[in-house]
C-alpha cells in the first residue's frame, strides 16, 4: 500500500461526508419499519460515524480513475456501510441479551449476531431503503470521484 492511501484528502473527505449522510437518510427510512416499540437510542449517531469510516476508508482510496470506478466505489462503500451498520446493530442487540441472560454460552451469543444479522438484514429489504442507499452511493462516488480528479 503507498503512503499516500493514508494521507487525507478532498476525496475521502466528500466520500465520508456523503455516506454520513446516507448513512443518517437510511436510518430515518427504516425507523418506521421497526416495532412500535423498539428503543432506538444512538441508531442514528452510530450509522452516521460508520458512514464517515467507510466513506475515508473504502470509498475515498477507491476514486479518481473514471465514471465506472466512482460507480463501483460508491457501491463498494455503500455495501461496506449496510454490513458493518447491521452487524454493530446486531452486535449491541446481542450484548442486551447477553446481560439478560438470554444465552446460555458464549458461542450461542456468537451465533445470536448471525441471526440477527439476518432479521436486521430482512428490515433492509424496503424500497426506499434500498434506494437511498444505492442512490446515495453512485451520488457519492461520483462526486468523489470528480473531485478527486480535479484537486488530485
Amino acid at each position: 500500500m503507498p503512503l499516500s492511501d493514508n494521507m487525507p484528502t478532498a476525496a475521502k473527505l466528500i466520500g465520508a461526508i456523503g455516506l454520513a449522510a446516507v448513512g443518517w437518510f437510511a436510518s430515518e427510512a427504516i425507523r418506521p419499519l421497526m416495532p412500535p416499540h423498539t428503543d432506538f437510542g444512538w441508531f442514528n449517531q452510530v450509522n452516521v460515524a460508520l458512514g464517515l469510516i467507510c466513506g475515508w476508508r473504502v470509498l475515498g482510496k477507491r476514486v479518481g480513475g473514471g465514471f465506472s470506478e466512482a460507480i463501483s466505489a460508491g457501491l463498494t462503500g455503500a455495501a461496506a456501510l449496510v454490513f458493518w451498520g447491521v452487524f454493530v446493530q446486531a452486535f449491541n442487540q446481542m450484548l442486551d441479551f447477553a446481560l439478560e441472560k438470554k444465552y446460555d454460552g458464549p458461542f450461542e451469543g456468537i451465533i445470536g449476531v448471525f441471526n440477527l444479522m439476518l432479521e436486521f438484514g430482512v428490515n433492509l429489504l424496503d424500497a426506499k431503503v434500498i434506494g437511498i442507499i444505492v442512490i446515495g452511493g453512485l451520488l457519492t462516488g461520483i462526486l468523489a470521484d470528480r473531485v478527486a480528479r480535479r484537486y488530485g
